[in-house]
């Protein structure tokens, strides 16, 4: 079997691209899908110690106004970030210090003390194991967002995309940082 990993951001087309599998966060959106839920997670707000040391730690979504902050660019998001408080949402809208176009960079940016960066869990989950980050506001984020292995139709399937289906879904539900409990 040959495996041929092709990272974006966007939700491609399978058939399209001539790919049998994807890992999609976020609710499926394609019923002619086959989707098989693997984990969940979180958009997180994230800074450096030393950071909140010298500008103070937000309690409330609100507070995010006096702080920088950094934004991605890879989905044109707005100037904006969405809590929920309790049923409620809430809607900030902010004026990013920075905006970066790459996760890694928006992180390095985040632990070199540059400002509050929104995340996804599993893409901060060592530096907040290591301490290099504080995870913030955490009682007003959004819902989990489920992530799915999807493949093109549920019907008969190459023996090759079944073997790796089964396969990653098996080490996925395993993964502590999309799977909390450790199971499906």
């Amino acid at each position: 079997m040959q495996v041929e990993l092709v990272l974006d951001d966007r939700n491609l087309d399978l058939v399209e691209h001539g790919l049998d599998l994807a890992v999609r966060i976020g609710p499926p959106v394609d019923s002619a899908l086959y989707a098989k839920r693997v984990g969940e997670v979180r958009r997180i707000l994230v800074a450096s110690p030393a950071y909140l040391a010298r500008r103070g730690t937000p309690v409330k979504p609100a507070d995010l106004a006096g702080h920088q902050t950094i934004f991605g660019t890879t989905r044109s998001e707005p100037s904006e970030w969405r809590f929920q408080a309790g049923k409620r949402p809430v809607i900030v809208r902010l004026s990013p210090r920075l905006l970066v176009n790459e996760v890694e960079t928006r992180l390095d940016a985040a632990r070199a003390g540059q400002g509050i960066a929104r995340v996804l869990s599993y893409q901060a989950s060592e530096e907040l194991k290591a301490g290099s980050l504080v995870r913030l506001l955490k009682d007003f984020e959004p819902a989990p967002l489920p992530i799915h292995l999807v493949t093109r139709s549920s019907g008969q399937k190459a023996p090759k995309v079944k073997a790796f289906l089964d396969f990653a879904i098996a080490s996925l539900v395993k993964l502590h940082t999309i799977h909390p409990t450790g199971r499906a």
